[in-house]
């Protein structure tokens, strides 16, 4: 009998460790599914308004100094008589018919572009990224009006748009 008084404590000891074992994998699994129910819920109590803290700031593309299009609205503006059509792609590879100069992003000579600051300066090469660098050099030069083609030359034919390709 003493032994069979022994396996029953051992018993008993053991559940209590079990059974917390378990309330805490049961646990975990109510509060995962809370959390992924909150996020499916839209994170509810969350302020998800499109409107700023930043009360009196004017946010909007105009006021930045350089603005990124697609070439639908870069079209648009070469239409524009005052504004500057730029190809900064090195080396030459083609260009969009109506481009004023043609400057390696990586020359851009302030003596070549207009005088005057706010002028309309369209900005472009193959893929956008020399013109990402050829625009950010033009604002630390004081252009405050400088628009980007995204995605380049690329884009602009992959929208039914030609490149021309002029002999030197």
């Amino acid at each position: 009998m003493p032994n069979d008084t022994a396996a029953d404590v051992t018993l008993q000891s053991r559940e209590p460790a079990e059974r917390s074992g378990k309330v805490v994998v049961a646990a975990f699994i109510v509060l995962a599914a809370g959390v992924a129910l909150y996020f499916a819920l839209g994170m509810p109590g969350m302020d998800h308004g499109t409107g700023s803290s930043m009360a009196g700031m004017d946010m909007t593309a105009s006021s930045s100094p350089h603005r990124l299009v697609g070439p639908e609205e870069f079209a648009a503006l070469l239409a524009e008589p005052s504004a500057t059509v730029i190809n900064v792609h090195v080396p030459y590879d083609g260009e969009i018919e109506g481009t004023d100069l043609f400057i390696p992003f990586d020359a851009l000579d302030p003596a070549l572009l207009p005088t005057d600051r706010s002028t309309r300066l369209l900005v472009y090469c193959r893929t956008a990224n020399m013109s990402a660098t050829a625009s950010a050099t033009l604002v630390d030069l004081g252009d405050t009006n400088v628009v980007e083609l995204a995605g380049g030359m690329q884009a602009w034919r992959n929208s039914n748009r030609t490149i021309v390709y002029k002999s030197s």
